[in-house]
């Protein structure tokens, strides 16, 4: 069973159908709005957050696996399902704890040795030993919800009080905000208790203009870091993911690294919400996917299909995610998706929002309207498709003007 079906969930239905195993998915969305339960075996209207009524219909339905992908909201749902039906599960309890929180997993990182973000304290804020701008954020929340770059004193309160109503725990931080240092994504998968690098790219932001600029809009794989990052850090980041005694499992993480030094800021005990390991599979014969159907099924924490050393250079090539994000309003008309979806090298072309849809000014992922994953021969090729998606792409509004905004240049 899976648990929940956005988009980025068909693939683990694929991956578990392929090998003859039958799929349901569980969510409390319709049909239509649950994409992954189109292409399912069966799927249930029970909502992943209706642990009894799930685990209920699991026992009596017999399923013997249970999978959850990138959604940090279902993590908990996920560990506590598969405790309480004696199924396999990557994680405990105390482990999706330390990385689905941000105050947990910054005084983990420095506790094993990972450099973190520089930090203030409301006492700090308060005698005025801070140095703007700073990013104030709540603990737990995810897609930038919540957070709010303060370029003064002054600014500060309103900015807490907002990063609190987003924080399940009332909690927040404040953090140095590192403008002009390179903000990196990592993925490592865990495979008989040691983990391998799948995953470290190099992450673009929107535009301050915009309201964008806590939001990703491309991530090149592999990073022009990734090198550095191998020798200077990795091992101290490797030693830090053994701790957690996980035998099995995704570990995503990004950070900020500056040629020397990473600063790890975001955690999860999952892999991103991108189609980065299709490309992945397709790069280097690297099957994730069917690695975690293996291991839901049987449990068997060696699970494998292809060999993850390595993975991480795309075999030489690029692979791009990249997003397009909209100004406030209604969207009114949207063309070029499937032009953009025969170009050569891509292997998801997803469309999150459609006609009709109200985009609020929420600067976090709310704006997000379509991502693109692909695979491409040299960074040229990448400049060359992402000039492609802007000129063939076209999302407007009522009164047929542009909507997309913070176009990302590589």
């Amino acid at each position: 069973m899976v648990l929940a079906g956005n988009n980025v969930h068909k693939k683990v239905v694929k991956a578990a159908k392929a090998l003859g195993v039958y799929t349901i998915v569980t969510d409390y969305l319709p049909p239509e709005e649950s994409p992954a339960k189109l292409i399912a075996d069966e799927y249930w209207m029970l909502s992943t957050g209706d642990t009894n009524a799930v685990v209920e219909r699991c026992r009596k339905e017999k399923v013997d696996g249970v999978l959850t992908f990138c959604i940090d909201t279902v993590q908990f749902h996920y560990q506590e399902i598969c405790e309480r039906l004696g199924v396999p599960c990557y994680g405990n309890r105390r482990q999706f704890e330390i990385m689905t929180n941000k105050r947990l997993f910054k005084d983990y990182c420095k506790a094993h040795g990972v450099g973190v973000i520089p930090e203030y304290s409301l006492e700090d804020i308060q005698t005025d030993r801070v140095v703007y701008p700073v990013l104030v954020k709540p603990t737990d929340s995810r897609g930038s919800r919540g957070q709010t770059i303060c370029h003064s004193k002054e600014e500060t309160p309103e900015a807490i009080a907002f990063a609190k109503s987003e924080s399940k725990d009332d909690a927040f931080i404040i953090e140095r905000y590192m403008q002009g240092t390179q903000d990196m994504s990592f993925a490592y998968i865990v495979i008989g208790g040691e983990p391998y690098l799948i995953k470290i790219g190099d992450r673009h932001l929107g535009k301050v203009q915009d309201g964008l600029d806590k939001q990703q809009m491309a991530t090149l794989l592999p990073s022009r870091f990734a090198e550095d990052y191998r020798e200077k850090v990795e091992p101290v980041v490797k030693s830090m993911i053994k701790s957690l005694g996980m035998q099995f499992g995704p570990v995503f993480m990004q950070g900020f690294f500056d040629g020397e030094q990473v600063y790890m800021y975001d955690p999860g005990l999952r892999f991103p919400g991108s189609d980065f390991d299709v490309v992945l599979k397709r790069a280097t014969g690297f099957d994730s996917m069917t690695s975690f159907v293996k291991f839901a099924l049987t449990g068997d924490v060696n699970s494998q299909e292809g060999n993850p050393i390595g993975a991480y250079d795309y075999g030489g090539k690029c692979c791009l995610i990249m997003s397009v994000s909209v100004r406030p309003g209604k969207i009114a008309h949207v063309s070029g998706m499937d032009t953009i979806k025969e170009y050569e090298g891509v292997f998801s072309a997803s469309l999150w929002h459609h006609i009709g849809d109200e985009i609020p000014a929420s600067g976090d992922v709310r704006q997000r309207v379509a991502e693109f994953c692909c695979l491409l021969p040299d960074r040229n090729s990448v400049k060359d498709f992402v000039s492609f998606v802007y000129e063939t792409l076209r999302i407007e509004d009522e009164n047929g003007e542009d909507m997309i905004v913070s176009k990302v240049e590589l």
